[in-house]
This record gives C-alpha cells, structure tokens and sequence, in this order.
C-alpha cells in the first residue's frame, strides 16, 4: 500500500484542502485492519466518523416531532396603509401640539405682565339683542386675535435674538 499518499492527504486533510473523494479514500484506508502503527491514532476519528455517517433518525421519528409540533399555524399578513403607518407620528404631534396649548394657556394665566380686570357687568343682558351680542362676540375675539398675535410676535423675536446670539457665539 502507497502509505506516502495517505500521508499526504492527511496533512492536506488537516488543512481542510481535501476532496470529497480523498476524505472517502482517506476513510476506507483507516477502517481497514491493517493501518501502520503510526497513523493508527488516526484510525479513531474515522471510524467515528463512518459509524456517525451510518446513523440515521428512527422510523417514529418523524411522527413525534410532528406529534409534537401539532397543527400548523397559519398566519396571514396584512397591508399596512400609509395612514396606519404613519399614525405614532401623527400621535407624536398631538401630544406636542396639546402639550404647547396648555404651556402657552398657563403661561398666561399665572405669569401675565397685565392686571386682568373682569367686567362682568358688560355680559349682562346682551342676549336680548342680538345685534349687540354679535358686536360683543367680535370684540371678544378681536382683543383674543391681538393678545396671540402680540404673544407670537414676541415669542418670534425672542426666538431670533436667541439664535442671534448663539450664531455670534459661534462666529
């Protein structure tokens, strides 16, 4: 027997170089009886390995795992619409959009720079005529119109003289 080819094809073994062939030939060679006394600590890693080859599941086995698994779930997926993915955002800016009312509300309800002066006195009876309560109404809401408008105006430029700031900083 050619025992420098078997040699050879260990070492290219070991170095996972070998083909599907030579690891066959390199098996054959090993479960043989007669192996050298110094490639017989080899002979242990072949043989495991053809008795591992000749192993196979069971006639049940199939059966148990199926037995085990059970009925097969179906899930079906489901389009998504834009809307629906886009609905935490949309929930996102609601939360930002209430979270800025009620800021800006308490903001000028407790530290507002004007003294309010309630006249009760001027709400009395107006709905008598409605000519009047439609005059009250539009004032109302005119003086609210001017208030916000002077409230954004300097919020706005607060804003500006912030960034202003900041840019000089940088420069």
């Amino acid at each position: 027997m050619d025992y420098k080819n078997i040699e050879q094809l260990l070492e290219r073994y070991w170095q996972c170089d070998t083909t599907l062939e030579e690891e066959s030939r390199l098996r054959d060679f090993f479960l043989k009886a007669d192996v050298p006394d110094h490639l017989r600590k080899y002979r242990e890693l072949f043989v495991y390995q053809y008795i591992q080859q000749q192993e196979g599941l069971s006639e049940e086995f199939d059966a148990r795992i199926l037995q085990r698994i059970g009925e097969p779930v179906v899930v079906k997926a489901r389009r998504v619409s834009w809307t629906r993915r886009c609905m935490p955002l949309f929930r996102a800016a609601t939360i930002v959009g209430f979270v800025l009312s009620l800021g800006t509300a308490v903001r000028y309800t407790f530290w507002s720079d004007e003294p309010v002066d309630y006249d009760y006195d001027a709400y009395i009876d107006t709905y008598d005529d409605p000519a009047m309560a439609y005059e009250e109404v539009t004032n109302a809401l005119w003086v609210l119109s001017e208030k916000l408008s002077v409230s954004l105006d300097t919020e706005f430029e607060d804003t500006l003289s912030v960034i202003r700031d900041h840019k000089l900083r940088e420069e």
